[in-house]
């Protein structure tokens, strides 16, 4: 394996992707061809100049409001393809959503989702749980919400569109989840006659990230041994630690013990490389999304320091849930400026196949900062490279390669932690 030049190390990336392109295709649709990929995927993606990085990969994606036009005339096709291999002869498709009927922004996604399924030629309902608001079940069997548009996306109760396809009132042949699953699998759902994508046994209540890393980790590993590279240019060290309570002092310690672990071990890397930057890592929730119970840690001891409002942070994710099991991840800084704004990739898949996606960008956070947080903005990307000047931000068609490789590593990872998942499902 060749240590690369810092100053060089993209470009003989490139270069070396460029020579192998060909075995690297074939080894990806090895994996890709003869398996059932997740039904769609969005993969966040961090470019520090000297490596680049898958940092999350989520299932259950909630930005398709963010996709440029061409992108969403792709989303047809590819998503035509993908429910037609799950049901064939599919026609009646329920999306189970997000509660997030106050959320504007999601309620747009939602709409746009349902938008893409029937321009394929399928008829869709979308349908959530109204827990929140149960006053809508009460009141009538479906409310209409205006989304960030001004557009109207008409919402159903679940409950009682479920018991009207028990009784035969309602024909559905395929549920779409984009509902990540928090807080659990409701009962309605684990007997459910109807197939579901994504499986619902790969929502946030079982999945981890640590688990898609090790899968991800095995992925790059094979795929470095190609370019004959160090495997960390295009992955993040990490460790997991289980059974934290960051209020406890001596829990912080644990914490503090496995990012001291972690930090010596990026700085090894940091020195094998020359590179002269203060390495410094993330802090995480190991499961949850939409950038919760997340912080950055520029020293070991900085864990045991946290004052209450950093605590409260990392102690609760998504709907309240208290956070125990923490990913200490590597930070990877971003060298990109949109519109003079810090920003990472995020692309968008369906089964592996490129719908675009957008840059997240903040005005007010740094280059080494978590920027899925509240003040983000999203400038689209246009999926046709020969069609800059259409929609969305033009990127380098080289960079723009290697990003495409670590989201389809990502969603073949996905593949098979849903697998592992759908395998212990008797165990839960």
């Amino acid at each position: 394996m060749e240590i690369l030049n810092t100053a060089q190390s993209i470009l003989t990336l490139i270069d070396r992707i460029n020579a192998k392109q060909g075995e690297i295709h074939r080894w990806l649709e090895s994996y890709e061809g003869a398996n059932e990929l997740p039904l769609y995927s969005s993969v966040d993606i961090r470019d520090a100049g000297f490596k680049a990085a898958v940092v999350d990969t989520n299932i259950f994606p909630a930005g398709f409001n963010n996709l440029c036009e061409h992108g969403l005339e792709d989303s047809q096709t590819f998503i035509r393809e993908a429910i037609n291999k799950r049901v064939p002869n599919c026609r009646d498709i329920l999306i189970i959503a997000e509660e997030h009927t106050r959320n504007a922004w999601y309620l747009e996604n939602i709409r746009i989702l349902q938008q893409i399924i029937e321009r394929a030629d399928f008829r869709v309902r979308i349908a959530t749980f109204l827990n929140v608001q149960p006053v809508f079940c009460e009141q009538a069997k479906c409310v209409e919400l205006e989304t960030a548009t001004g557009e109207l996306v008409k919402i159903y109760c679940l409950r009682r569109i479920l018991e009207d396809y028990e009784s035969g009132r309602e024909h559905f042949d395929l549920i779409i989840m984009n509902n990540d699953l928090t807080i659990g699998i409701p009962e309605i759902l684990k007997n459910s006659k109807v197939p579901i994508y994504p499986s619902i046994q790969a929502g946030w209540h079982s999945r981890l990230k640590s688990h898609h890393f090790d899968h991800t980790r095995d992925l790059i590993y094979e795929f470095s041994r190609i370019l004959d590279v160090d495997p960390w240019l295009f992955s993040c060290l990490y460790n997991a630690v289980d059974d934290v309570d960051i209020n406890v002092a001596s829990d912080r310690q644990k914490l503090m013990d496995s990012a001291s672990d972690l930090f010596c071990r990026i700085k090894a890397k940091y020195r094998e490389h020359h590179i002269n930057e203060k390495p410094y890592i993330f802090v995480k929730a190991d499961s949850g999304t939409y950038g919760m119970g997340v912080l950055p840690i520029e020293e070991p001891s900085d864990i045991l320091l946290l004052n209450r409002k950093s605590r409260n942070k990392l102690h609760v994710g998504k709907n309240s849930q208290v956070i125990e099991r923490y990913l200490l991840q590597e930070g990877v800084p971003t060298i990109y400026n949109i519109d003079r704004e810090v920003s990472e990739v995020c692309i968008y898949q369906i089964e592996n196949n490129l719908i675009g996606g957008f840059y997240r960008s903040h005005s007010s956070k740094g280059q080494r900062d978590n920027l899925n947080a509240r003040g983000m903005e999203f400038k689209k990307m246009c999926p046709h490279l020969s069609k800059y000047g259409d929609c969305g931000v033009h990127h380098d068609i080289n960079i723009f390669d290697i990003y495409r490789i670590l989201a389809r590593i990502a969603g073949i990872a996905a593949h098979r932690e849903i697998i592992q998942l759908e395998a212990t499902k008797s165990d839960r």
